[in-house]
């Protein structure tokens, strides 16, 4: 509208000069993905300073670096599953999700499945693998607003909190017992108890 009332050819040639710039710096542009990849490989292979001055978040930043094949061994609650972590992680890749509350549920089971059989292998890493896979999908269900689907997350690490310190109450009074059972036998033996 207010280029009609100037007939100003200073204007008209700024103007497209102008556009044309505009066109010249989006062919410029790099990708982020583009920009992380270059400067890791001229040297910067900090996943902190990367986010530093790409201003990504150190997940985006890893995810790029593993997919080109640039880095391996980074995980946080983003990094996917497809990327081993440890020897537990083949029981859980690909197979957990928090779509819905169907999906969450069936989550759940598998990872009680897991926990279940680690447990009786008496397999302490494997229960705390099988753990964090849960911790990681109630946060990543709750981050993405999926409330009812983090909710069945919870509750079935509430419920292994719950057993862990039923368990440490039933050890600590076991051990209470034994130690007044070592006391009875020093006092018949004629021994102080201490």
């Amino acid at each position: 509208m207010y280029r009609d009332l100037i007939s100003d050819n200073e204007y008209d040639n700024e103007y497209e000069f102008t556009g044309a710039e505009r066109a010249a710096e989006k062919e410029r542009r790099v990708s982020k993905k583009d920009q992380i990849i270059s400067l890791f490989t001229s040297g910067i292979s900090s996943v902190e300073d990367l986010a530093m001055i790409t201003r990504a978040r150190p997940s985006y930043i890893a995810s790029v670096l593993q997919e080109a094949g640039l880095m391996s061994g980074y995980f946080d609650l983003y990094t996917t599953t497809s990327h081993p972590m440890n020897v537990y992680s083949k029981f859980f890749a690909g197979r957990l999700g928090y779509r819905d509350e169907v999906t969450a549920r069936q989550s759940v089971e598998l990872i009680e499945r897991y926990y279940r059989q680690f447990e009786t292998a008496g397999d302490r890493a494997g229960q705390h693998h099988a753990l964090m896979m849960a911790m990681t999908m109630f946060d990543r269900a709750r981050w993405t607003r999926k409330p009812r689907e983090a909710e069945i997350f919870r509750q079935w690490l509430v419920a292994r909190l719950t057993e862990a310190r039923l368990f440490e109450a039933t050890e600590k009074r076991r051990g209470g017992e034994a130690e007044g059972l070592r006391d009875r036998g020093r006092r018949k033996d004629g021994e102080k108890s201490e």
